[in-house]
């Protein structure tokens, strides 16, 4: 097993950041309108996540990036108003390298962002994920994430949801 090590992105990774997770959702192309695909792909490479308060988080195997993940703070518009503002942090925009994947990269950026939520005192922790995202979704199921459908929403509407998850520590053993 691969020791991966986990840390905060420096600003001078931001761009490649952006250009990895662009290249990790590419497999979507194909499934996708090409609408939809064009908000995705403005979405997560967007500087939301260089927002006061947002943590981004970068997974390395010998000084490379193999991944990331964007943990937004509780109470913020995470989502520019598609839903209210949530009283939990959100992960967002978790991305692997196509090279890394199968090798615990984003169960171990996963752990990171509910290591420090429940850190901070939060109960909770929750994300979104595309319904078309299959390996994400069984991903999240099996970490113990559980649906919170009234907090879904279809940002391009074009029949497209995007699922909200939540992760109860306090159901937690």
């Amino acid at each position: 097993m691969k020791k991966i090590e986990i840390r905060d992105a420096e600003k001078e990774m931001y761009q490649s950041i952006r250009e990895q997770r662009i290249d990790a959702y590419r497999e979507y192309i194909e499934v996708l309108p090409a609408d939809h695909w064009n908000a995705l792909k403005k979405a997560i490479s967007s500087t939301v996540d260089e927002h006061e308060g947002v943590e981004l988080i970068v997974a390395m195997f010998h000084e490379k990036i193999v991944g990331s993940v964007a943990l937004f703070p509780a109470k913020t518009n995470a989502y520019e108003g598609y839903i209210g503002e949530l009283d939990y942090p959100e992960i967002r925009m978790l991305a692997v390298a196509s090279d890394a994947r199968g090798q615990g990269v984003a169960s171990a950026l996963i752990s990171e962002c509910i290591k420090r939520s429940k850190a901070k005192g939060f109960n909770a922790i929750g994300l979104h994920t595309g319904e078309f995202m299959k390996n994400a979704i069984d991903l999240y199921e099996r970490a113990g994430f559980e649906r919170l459908p009234q907090f879904d929403f279809e940002p391009a509407h074009d029949g497209i949801i995007v699922r909200a998850y939540q992760l109860n520590f306090t159901d937690q053993a």
